[in-house]
């Protein structure tokens, strides 16, 4: 379906939605039709396109003014080599790669002839190998997933954490750097492998069941779970993307991407969706902060996407320069068909830049969407594919999905089906019959709202976490999700995110994750003040008040007021779990572990931000 009339036109899918009610409020929610067949292992697709468009590039990273790049008829060949190779090291399903460096070329082939000869490999955040401190995340992974050895291209920043978590017996296959005591294997030397029989073998016995990779979620505990990825959720998914952005189908794609691969949003769905429809992937080594959007915005200068995906905070940070650089806007604008956002809520202001800025420099809007998915879910879960007014709507299941909402306190508890659904947790079946209902629906923890009451057709917005949202000492419940997002949204540009307080007690009281970027654009000379004195200044305290009273002003209720705020200056910890590595804040982590802090914003301190208005209006409501 073409969509038309002020919208760049793009091919969608043209879904067709059914429901059913049952007795107990639970709801089904569906596409008709079926899902296309897809292949049996993602190296089906490494072959189809070797054979179809062998010259054509298939990844691509920064090499100094230039990009080094990799043909699909290339990566045909390396995957059987290097595949050979880690065949050869004894590596199995108990006994996988563990990839310790961030996104690259080499990373790439590494995962993908794992995968080729049926040997899983399992991206792990890079911090967790850098931060010091005993390394316990890495400690808790090792332990989990027994790895048989471990790829670390620039060996040097990881041989520390390597010493103290690794055995010394386990290879280590590495560009650069060497580790005394350790066997280190050079990539080039495993790129050189001559292609066995017994390789070619395996590969042919690789199927829809076959564990493709493990990634880590930690969910609301902070301790690393293996979630499983089986071939049929990576190609199952990826007819789902297909379906749904039908214009890949037509046209290759193109992305620019930052985002990590130990993350399901671009460890799966983006690097696969390139592969899979036969187009071009840059790795883009920039990242969502000041000094990191440079790199970004380097690279759009030269590489045009066709679908491009960023956290709000990056797109704010790309509108900035964008709205007065021309040039930079009409590059990353020229061929672009689809901006996606997700990994936090988007602000009304950013939405509204956003679209602003295609309709001058292209004449048109460009579709702005999100949708909803997890790590258990290959991602692609939900995704809307109809122009909105604001952000927000996560759309419907893709074709193939069944969602299942259940009424669970007063919310409606969403859960999925299909074949993009993990098996379960690697080596936990406690924790696997946890995850599933007495049918097979996978319990995603998300709470969801209809668009349109009654009209599963129009799509759900994000209602929060089910274990995140709690009760006011009066049993009021506060959904902490849809709070969050309203309250970043209304300091505008002030917060990068935020904690909500007030279990148990009369009020809430919200921790703000600060943006110092805004507060910079307040003060003259702001850059050049450390944190405490920029957040000191009367300007921004000033315009924080003001925000803060304007909100609790259109509160209708004590779970919706937030009566007083505190910005948190120290950094969210990764180690501890309060934060990923994509930015993503753990609410109940948070509070956890800074409950010294909570206690302090329910005192009164000078770094308290009250609202009067709050306390002038603080009865309560159910």
């Amino acid at each position: 379906m073409t969509k038309s009339a002020g919208l760049r036109p793009v091919r969608l899918w043209d879904a067709d939605v059914a429901w059913q009610e049952r007795e107990d409020g639970t709801m089904l929610v569906w596409q008709r039709g079926t899902l296309p067949d897809h292949p049996r292992c993602i190296s089906e697709r490494i072959a189809y396109w070797a054979a179809k468009a062998p010259d054509r590039t298939w990844m691509a990273e920064r090499d100094g003014d230039g990009w080094r790049r990799i043909t699909f008829a290339e990566l045909s060949g390396l995957v059987e080599r290097v595949g050979s190779a880690l065949l050869s090291l004894g590596l199995s399903t108990e006994r996988p790669l563990l990839i310790l460096s961030g996104n690259s070329l080499d990373h790439a082939v590494a995962a993908l002839s794992a995968q080729h000869v049926g040997i899983p490999s399992a991206a792990i955040a890079p911090a967790y190998s850098l931060s010091g401190g005993g390394y316990p995340k890495l400690r808790d992974i090792a332990g989990q997933i027994t790895p048989g050895a471990v790829f670390a291209e620039d060996l040097a920043p990881f041989a520390p954490a390597i010493a103290e978590v690794l055995p010394a017996d386990m290879p280590i296959l590495a560009a650069t750097g060497d580790l005394p005591g350790h066997r280190v294997i050079p990539l080039s030397d495993i790129t050189a492998t001559e292609p066995t029989d017994a390789a070619r073998a395996a590969a042919a016995a690789v199927g829809p069941d076959t564990v493709a990779k493990f990634l880590f979620t930690s969910g609301t505990t902070g301790s690393p779970k293996a979630v499983i990825q089986t071939q049929r959720m990576l190609c199952s998914n990826m007819e789902m993307v297909r379906d749904c952005y039908a214009f890949m189908q037509d046209e290759p794609p193109v992305v620019v991407d930052w985002a990590p691969w130990n993350h399901v949003a671009s460890g799966n769905k983006v690097f696969n969706m390139t592969l899979y429809n036969g187009g071009t992937f840059y790795i883009d080594e920039g990242k969502p902060t000041p000094k990191g959007i440079e790199e970004t915005i380097r690279n759009l200068r030269e590489i045009a996407p066709t679908w491009y995906f960023n956290v709000p905070v990056g797109y704010e940070m790309l509108l900035d320069r964008m709205e007065t650089d021309a040039d930079l806007a009409a590059t990353f604008f020229s061929r672009v068909k689809l901006l996606m956002y997700a990994g936090a809520g988007m602000a009304q202001h950013t939405w509204d830049r956003l679209r602003a800025l295609s309709v001058r420099t292209t004449g048109a809007r460009v579709l702005l969407a999100t949708g909803l998915g997890a790590t258990e879910t290959a991602p692609f879960g939900l995704f809307c594919t109809e122009e909105q007014d604001s952000p927000g709507n996560i759309g419907i299941p893709s074709k193939g999905c069944i969602a299942k909402l259940v009424p669970t306190g007063g919310k409606l508890e969403l859960r999925l089906k299909g074949p993009l659904i993990t098996p379960g947790y690697w080596r936990n079946p406690e924790l696997t019959a946890e995850a599933f209902d007495e049918e097979g629906f996978y319990r995603l923890g998300d709470a969801v709202r209809f668009v349109e009451p009654g009209n599963p057709a129009a799509g759900f917005r994000f209602d929060g976490r089910i274990a995140e949202n709690f009760k006011l000492a009066t049993g009021t419940w506060v959904a902490v999700g849809a709070l969050r997002a309203v309250l970043v949204d209304a300091l505008g540009g002030l917060a990068r995110d935020a904690v909500i307080a007030g279990e148990g007690r009369d009020e809430l009281g919200a921790l703000i994750v600060p943006s110092r970027a805004g507060a910079e654009a307040l003060v003259p000379g702001g850059a050049g003040l450390d944190d405490a004195d920029l957040w000191a200044r009367p300007e921004v305290r000033s315009a924080l008040e003001e925000r803060l009273t304007a909100l609790a002003k259109t509160a209708t209720g004590s779970s919706v007021r937030i009566a007083r705020a505190m910005v948190m200056l120290d950094p969210l910890d990764l180690n501890h779990g309060e934060v990923t590595d994509k930015g993503s804040v753990n609410q109940r982590a948070v509070l956890n572990r800074r409950g010294d802090l909570v206690d302090r914003l329910y005192g009164e301190g000078p770094e308290v931000i009250l609202t009067p208005y709050a306390h002038h209006h603080a009865e309560a409501t159910t």
